[in-house]
C-alpha cells in the first residue's frame, strides 16, 4: 500500500460515518505559489477552522478525512471533468482562477494550463478521493448503510455567489438524490431546535463529493452541510489581509458545536437502524 501523503489526514473510526473536509486546508506548495497574485487571496476562501469546529467527531467513532492543501491549488469538491455544479450561476473551477468575490488569483498569463491542472489532480485530488472511496468500502463491509458527511463553511455574505445573508445551516442533498429523506429530516430536526436559520437544497445543494458518492440504493447516503461562518467566528463587513481570517471563537461556537454533535449522532443513528 502506498504511503499516505503528508498533506492528507485520515482518522479512522468504527462508526458508519465519514466526515470529509475538502476545504479546510491553507497549504500552498512553494512551486504553486510563485504564479499567484498573493498568498492571502489564495487562502481567503478556505473553510476556516472547520477542523476545530468538528474536533469532537473522532470521539463519536467517525472517520475524518481532511486535506491540508488550499482549495486555490485544487478544489477537492469540484467535478474533475470541469462540469459546473451550478450551471448559470457564479462559482469557481477545479483549479480556481478567482476568489469567490471575483478577484484574480493569478498573475497575468500565469493561470494553470491543462497539463498543470492534470498534474494537480494526480497529486492532490485523486489521492483525496481514493481515501474516501477506500473508507466507504471499509465501512460498507461492516454496515448495511453508511453516511458520508461533507463538512463546509463560507462567509455569510458573498454577493457574487448569493443574495443577502446565508442561513446558518445549509443542508445539501443534491435535491434529495444523494441520501434517504429520513436522513435529511433527522438533520433538519436538529437544526430546527436551535435559534439559528436553516435551508435545505437552497444555494448549496451539495458539491462533487455529495453527488458522486451519494448512492442510497447502494447503502451510501451522502449529505453536505455548509455553515455560515458567523456561527463560530467574527466576520468583518469587509475582509482584508489585516482582519481575515479572524480567530476561532470556541465560546461563540458553543451552540453550533452542540448542534453539530447532535447532527453527527443523528447520522450514526440513521445508519444503524434497520430501515433503509
Amino acid at each position: 500500500m502506498s504511503e499516505t501523503p503528508t498533506w492528507l489526514s485520515i482518522t479512522r473510526g468504527q462508526a458508519p460515518l465519514i466526515v470529509s473536509m475538502p476545504h479546510t486546508g491553507s497549504e500552498i506548495p512553494v512551486a504553486k505559489g510563485a504564479s499567484l497574485v498573493s498568498l492571502w487571496l489564495a487562502r481567503k476562501d478556505a473553510d476556516w477552522w472547520i477542523d476545530r469546529l468538528y474536533d469532537f467527531a473522532p470521539a463519536l467513532g467517525a472517520t475524518v478525512i481532511r486535506t491540508a492543501i488550499s482549495r486555490a491549488v485544487i478544489d477537492a469538491n469540484r467535478d474533475p471533468s470541469g462540469k459546473s455544479l451550478y450551471p448559470g450561476q457564479n462559482t469557481t473551477e477545479l483549479c480556481p482562477t478567482t476568489t469567490f468575490d471575483g478577484e484574480p488569483l493569478y498573475r497575468e498569463g500565469r493561470a494553470p494550463d491543462a497539463d498543470e491542472i492534470a498534474s494537480r489532480r494526480a497529486h492532490f485530488f485523486d489521492p483525496y478521493h481514493a481515501a474516501i472511496a477506500a473508507e466507504i468500502a471499509r465501512l460498507r463491509d461492516l454496515y448495511h448503510k453508511i453516511v458520508l458527511f461533507d463538512a463546509h463553511s463560507i462567509r455569510s455574505r458573498i454577493l457574487r455567489l448569493f443574495e443577502g445573508e446565508l442561513p446558518h445551516f445549509n443542508i445539501g442533498t443534491n435535491s434529495g438524490a444523494s441520501c434517504a429523506p429520513e436522513l435529511t429530516q433527522s438533520v433538519e430536526v436538529v437544526c430546527a431546535r436551535t435559534n439559528m436559520t436553516r435551508v435545505t437544497n437552497g444555494r448549496f445543494r451539495g458539491g462533487y463529493s455529495t453527488r458522486h458518492y451519494g448512492a442510497p440504493d447502494k447503502g451510501v447516503h451522502a449529505i453536505q452541510l455548509e455553515l455560515a461562518m458567523r456561527g463560530y467566528m467574527d466576520e468583518p463587513h469587509v475582509v482584508s489581509p489585516d482582519n481575515w481570517p479572524t480567530s476561532f471563537d470556541r465560546e461563540r461556537a458553543g451552540l453550533m458545536r452542540e448542534a453539530l454533535s447532535q447532527i453527527l449522532e443523528a447520522c450514526i443513528a440513521f445508519a444503524t437502524t434497520e430501515k433503509s
